[in-house]
């Protein structure tokens, strides 16, 4: 798993997908392209239970699109951009492992939007972050108009992308745009500690946890609940549900696949 602007590797059963492009992390084609290749990698590895998004980049966490590549780009260029920025939204959608992200320093634009949708977001108390897109005329095409209307609601989604400003780490804990505060020399350690003891848990159960919210949360509800009933019905017939139940009742503590 080399990558030229990701940095890849696996602690345990937690993978880590960080942003490398010394000095701000700007995304260019190519750093575009492997944040997807580097996310299916992880995915792909049988030992990985958990992916953690971050950043290598002492005080960066991302500042998006190195804005020299839109200088003329058109609806053409920008058409295929975007494609590989919903590519990755959908791969991150339907990933069966938890995703959750270590946001540090100064955060914004694409590389923020990407990990709207991870499932928990940590970051530093000292963080920035901000989609100003509109301040060029542009909106946020992560998928982030949908991902923001759903953490924040309508209208808070509406006059945070209207503004275009940056806002600190403790508003964006207020506006759900994180989820939980570290002081920075505890973000990466805390977020380890997490991971480890998600990875420790059912994975079918987590997969499924996460499928029945993610998809069930953008349809009706009757339809979640059709998600909701065969995620049910299947997991009774897993090895972990039985190891679960029997040790339960045995009263030790459960050995999971």
């Amino acid at each position: 798993m080399n990558f030229k602007y990701i940095m890849v590797r696996v602690d345990d059963r937690v993978g880590w997908l960080e942003y490398n492009f010394p000095p701000i992390n700007a995304f260019n084609w190519d750093m575009l392209r492997e944040v997807p290749a580097a996310l299916q990698a992880l995915l792909d590895n049988p030992q990985v239970r958990v992916v953690v998004f971050g950043s290598a980049i002492e005080k960066y966490f991302s500042v998006g699109a190195d804005l020299k590549l839109f200088d003329g780009i058109g609806s053409k260029g920008m058409a295929e951009w975007v494609s590989i920025c919903h590519g990755l939204v959908s791969k991150m959608r339907c990933s069966r492992k938890p995703l959750l992200a270590a946001i540090h320093g100064t955060a914004a634009g694409g590389g923020l939007e990407m990990v709207l949708h991870c499932d928990i977001r940590f970051a530093a108390v000292d963080a920035r972050l901000g989609q100003p897109e509109i301040n060029i005329g542009f909106i946020p095409p992560v998928g982030t108009t949908q991902a923001l209307a759903r953490l924040l609601g309508r209208s808070r989604a509406i006059r945070y992308l209207y503004e275009g400003t940056m806002v600190s780490a403790a508003e964006a804990l207020s506006m759900g745009l994180v989820d939980i505060l570290y002081p920075p020399e505890q973000l990466r350690e805390k977020v380890k500690h997490y991971a480890d003891e998600l990875a420790q848990k059912p994975a079918e159960a987590l997969a499924a946890i996460r499928r029945t919210i993610t998809e069930g949360g953008a349809i009706s509800f009757e339809e979640g609940l059709k998600i909701e009933y065969d995620s049910a019905v299947k997991l009774a017939d897993t090895t972990d549900f039985s190891e679960g139940i029997r040790a339960f009742l045995d009263k030790r503590k459960p050995q999971w696949k």
